[in-house]
């Protein structure tokens, strides 16, 4: 007898890439400080890493009149791979939380600003294998993303990351390990907010299993 039931779509869970997957502070800082050097303008470096989440316009905008802003954004980006990548870890739990949603037989995708060439090259240097990688999306543009893989969870460490999974109509879970305190994110709107990724393997069997039950 043919049964009529339908298969279930994969559960698919996003996460945002800087300082949720990886700790891109110190590879970021390096390559502003090369471009300061470049430059010859006087960039503060520590305060850049400070605040990352936001697209790279706008932190370029805090040191450059706006005409210049484009060719040194394409400048930043060409040295980014020299400079950034190999200095900049993986967050605590973050090989971890995309393998358990790999496990389950769900699909992992990463939706940053980041541009997205930088976004790959981050992810196979630290052998972190997501299903799918997309880039240039910040804030509420990352729901395009989200819905367009049917995304049911994003995870993220920034406030635009909330207000992302909300437009999609995706959960939104949230870890502190970026500029935001788990205060402000809940004060924004997250679902969940976890103390960092190691915790993201329980939290997420349990959720599976309720989402398929």
């Amino acid at each position: 007898m043919t049964s009529n039931a339908r298969p279930q779509p994969p559960l698919t869970v996003g996460f945002d890439l800087d300082m949720t997957l990886i700790d891109s502070r110190p590879g970021i800082k390096v390559c502003w400080e090369a471009l300061a050097a470049e430059t010859g303008v006087p960039i503060d470096a520590d305060l850049v890493v400070s605040r990352l989440g936001p697209p790279l316009e706008h932190e370029l905008a805090h040191w450059f009149p706006a005409e210049e802003i484009p060719a040194l954004a394409d400048r930043y980006r060409e040295m980014y791979p020299t400079y950034a990548i190999t200095p900049s870890p993986a967050m605590p739990g973050a090989r971890e939380a995309v393998a358990a949603v790999r496990a389950a037989g769900g699909r992992a995708i990463v939706v940053t600003a980041k541009h997205e060439p930088s976004a790959k090259l981050h992810l196979d240097h630290l052998g972190i294998e997501p299903d799918a990688v997309i880039g240039w999306l910040w804030a509420e543009a990352k729901a395009e993303a989200l819905k367009e893989y049917g995304a049911s969870v994003y995870v993220g460490d920034h406030l635009g990351d909330v207000r992302g999974a909300r437009v999609a109509g995706a959960l939104s879970v949230a870890v502190p390990t970026g500029p935001c305190s788990a205060e402000e994110l809940r004060a924004e709107g997250a679902d969940v907010v976890l103390a960092d990724l190691v915790a993201f393997p329980a939290w997420f069997a349990s959720y599976s299993a309720a989402a398929r039950a």
